[in-house]
């Protein structure tokens, strides 16, 4: 059995990308630029400055990105504050088994962590956790593994003793250069047969992986 678990956040834990894309959506509807669904996976599970430079070379570098992605967060919030967080099936299952096998769980995200840390008080689940990684704490952002390489030192944890919940390709190219097993559950994006090698459990759901750790 796994000492440790290191969760990804949105998209995995909680169906926040499609809240983002939504607000995005309407912005630049707004705004008279052309976007689509197509475009904004461009920009999943990256940090906001390789989002600022898709954008930028996409509709020009006078295109107004911070003065949007501010908009864009409250919207976020004030949406989940009226309306709750939605939360992937099978998250709170998942938590309290890793919970009752005594796993250390971390955090490991590219979200700042006020967001990260109003998601996970928003969804009840923020005790499950024993550390946080967001984005403002490492360096280099997915696919690099530097942020499940710190989320295993918080942890006190090998890498080779982790898993790793991820939903995006870049998140399972990097905890599998990490070193930790890995759990894809896909969202927005379907596995490439480039990181087909690198997932060690497909699922539809997080709670598929529940049997995928009773076996290990």
């Amino acid at each position: 059995m796994f000492k440790a678990a290191v969760f990804d956040m949105d998209g995995l834990m909680f169906d926040t990308e499609r809240l983002v894309y939504d607000n995005w959506q309407q912005m630049m509807d707004e705004g008279g630029y052309p976007y689509s669904i197509e475009d904004f996976k461009q920009t999943v599970g990256r940090r906001k400055a390789e989002v600022q430079n898709f954008y930028f070379g996409k509709y020009g570098e006078d295109f107004p990105y911070w003065k949007l992605s501010e908009r864009g967060k409250k919207m976020y919030v004030d949406k989940v504050k009226r309306d709750g967080i939605p939360v992937k099936p099978g998250l709170y299952e998942t938590l309290s088994y890793l919970k009752e096998k005594g796993c250390k769980i971390a955090l490991a995200t590219s979200t700042s962590r006020p967001t990260a840390e109003f998601n996970l008080e928003s969804a009840g689940v923020t005790e499950y956790f024993d550390a946080l990684v967001c984005g403002g704490d490492v360096k280099n952002g997915k696919p690099h593994p530097e942020v499940f390489l710190t989320a295993a030192k918080a942890l006190g944890e090998s890498p080779k003793n982790c898993i790793a919940f991820e939903d995006s390709i870049n998140g399972i190219i990097s905890a599998h250069a990490a070193g930790m097993k890995t759990v894809m559950v896909p969202d927005f994006l379907e596995p490439t047969d480039e990181i087909r090698p690198m997932i060690d459990c497909l699922c539809a759901s997080l709670e598929q992986s529940i049997l995928f750790m009773e076996k290990e």
